[in-house]
């Protein structure tokens, strides 16, 4: 073959490798756009899940209040299909109190069996949500209300091993100490007072909190973390919430406590029929979980009256709803709205004013409101008669019932009858206004006083002697307001004027001290408002009295609170 052949043969050749070549980038190509054609559009990564959290509910002396944390679970802004509920209810807490442990002394003992006891449940709990991949535990005591609906976002959101809220109450306890001592009990330090009111905020290491509290179980830390058995070097004595302190040293825990916010409330339990309800606040059961059921113990009282305005629908939900709580079965009874009031329907009724009479602060006559106020309460002692009852109590729809009232009331009550005093009428809550002379006790009852000049009805206990010696001075004929009336007829009104119209000023009167019930609000806070001072003169409509909401400031005011500190709740410490 000639040169000229070869170089024919290879110039085809190479036309057709090229041929080849770019029928392959086409195709190429081609497939590569359909490819991009074909695939699937790049879409954002969906949110991740909310961490999983077993809740382990301890109720010990308070298995009462479940159903109301249950109901503040419920409301909980987290998903429930996230959560878990490990409910270690002491189930036997009401059994312990019939059939106790055999080296139990009461229901309020704790001997190391019922420690044991209460370890062991922890424990358990503790190694069930393990046992479930669970990411988070939160530890709570039933009487412990979640009334931040945030709390379980607020406190994973802090990234901490362990960590708690600050528990809120109407004292110096919470659910934390400031310190240790070598024996593994607190420790007061000036640290704890500062944090406990607020005046220092965010978060603070602390070596014990207890109660309420979250640990992070994705740490390796929380691994060493245990209930029971305790810990090998610990030679303290046996309760599991210093076991468990020493438990999270060992580990090398702090305990984190968060007060930048108020996150619970905390319903002190002393006895176990009674939680204590800061009654600013609505609580609602359950709708789901019906665990318990409260416990109702025999109250001394033949009845329980309860005046209501019609109107005061928020009122009367919170009372009816403590209540209930407190295992306390009540009348309500209407109040007479004295806004209603007509000059003809006063007529009717013989109402006259007392002669002479001046409000002491805002220099007016009765208004339609106090007017409504004293029929109210006329009424009561009325039905009492006529039903001829022994022993009432009677209670205004705007008061807080302070720690175990139900049962300091029975005690106080049964020193009474025990001591055979003879009373007409005892204060349960009251204004004292003569504080500069002290009042005498009871020889021979404890906690209970000769009152002086008083203000308030807010609730008191009253016999039926003592309604027949309210009615039969007839009031309504010499009107004047009720919280002034009573101290006229058991004599310690500094009014000698008005004393001067009742000739039988001999009401057997008393009142309970430290006082068992406070108003729900005090002039000028928030939610105050008064139905009686906020109205109109009695005999003239055209004179408006919101007088305590724009005029008067200070103690000046009927619903203020009382100048003496004696009729508070002493503070306790941490403890």
């Amino acid at each position: 073959m000639n040169c000229t052949n070869k170089c024919f043969i290879l110039a085809v050749c190479l036309y057709l490798a090229i041929d080849l070549l770019i029928c392959y980038s086409f195709t190429t190509w081609i497939g590569f756009i359909h490819a991009l054609i074909d695939r699937e559009p790049v879409l954002h990564e969906t949110s991740l899940l909310k961490p999983k959290v077993v809740i382990a509910v301890l109720a010990r002396n308070s298995e009462h209040s479940l159903p109301y944390f249950l109901g503040c679970i419920e409301r909980l802004d987290y998903p429930k299909d996230r959560d878990s509920f490990c409910v270690c209810v002491k189930l036997s807490v009401l059994v312990q109190y019939i059939c106790s442990y055999v080296d139990e002394l009461g229901p309020k003992h704790w001997p190391e069996s019922r420690f044991t006891h209460v370890m062991k449940l922890r424990q358990a709990a503790l190694a069930a949500a393990r046992a479930q991949w669970a990411d988070y535990i939160l530890f709570a005591d039933s009487d412990n209300l979640l009334t931040n609906t945030q709390v379980l976002n607020q406190l994973i959101a802090e990234n901490r091993t362990l960590v708690a809220p600050m528990l809120e109450s109407r004292t110096l306890y919470s659910n934390f100490w400031c310190g240790m001592t070598s024996q593994g009990y607190y420790k007061r330090t000036p640290h704890y007072v500062p944090i406990r009111n607020w005046k220092r905020t965010g978060c603070h290491p602390v070596p014990m909190i207890h109660s309420t509290m979250l640990i992070d179980l994705r740490r390796s830390a929380s691994a060493a973390l245990a209930f029971y058995p305790v810990h090998h070097y610990y030679l303290w004595a046996l309760d599991d919430i210093m076991a468990f302190a020493f438990s999270a040293r060992q580990a090398g825990n702090n305990y984190i406590i968060l007060i930048s916010y108020i996150t619970f409330l905390l319903t002190t339990v002393q006895y176990k029929e009674e939680p204590v309800l800061h009654v600013k606040r609505n609580f609602e059961k359950s709708c789901i979980f019906s665990l318990c059921q409260c416990i109702v113990l025999i109250f001394p009282f033949f009845k329980v009256y309860l005046i209501n305005l019609k109107r005061r629908e928020d009122r009367r939900d919170r009372m009816l709803r403590s209540l209930e709580v407190l295992g306390i079965d009540v009348t309500l009874t209407d109040a007479v709205d004295g806004k209603a009031l007509n000059s003809t329907q006063l007529r009717a009724l013989g109402i006259e004013m007392l002669p002479g009479y001046k409000d002491p602060y805002a220099d007016r006559v009765l208004t339609k409101g106090e007017i409504g106020c004293f029929l109210s309460h006329h009424n009561i002692w009325k039905k009492v008669v006529e039903l001829q009852q022994q022993q009432v109590l009677v209670l205004e729809d705007d008061v807080r019932f302070e720690p175990s009232f139900k049962s300091r009331l029975n005690t106080i009550l049964e020193d009474v009858k025990q001591s055979g005093l003879q009373w007409d009428l005892i204060y349960v809550g009251r204004k004292r206004l003569q504080i500069k002379h002290p009042e005498h006790w009871v020889e021979g009852v404890k906690n209970l006083v000769i009152p002086d000049y008083s203000y308030w009805t807010l609730g008191y206990a009253l016999s039926l002697q003592g309604a027949k010696t309210l009615l039969e001075a007839q009031p309504l004929s010499k009107m004047l307001p009720v919280d002034e009336f009573l101290p006229a007829m058991f004599n310690k009104h500094p009014k000698e004027e008005y004393m001067s119209h009742f000739k039988q000023r001999n009401l057997k009167a008393f009142s309970v001290q430290p006082l068992l019930l406070f108003p729900s609000h005090y002039t000028g806070e928030p939610g105050y408002f008064s139905d009686t001072e906020t109205s109109t003169i009695w005999d003239d409509e055209t004179v408006a009295t919101d007088w305590d909401r724009h005029h008067i400031r200070g103690d000046r005011s009927r619903g203020d609170k009382s100048p003496t500190a004696i009729s508070e709740s002493s503070p306790r410490d941490e403890l």
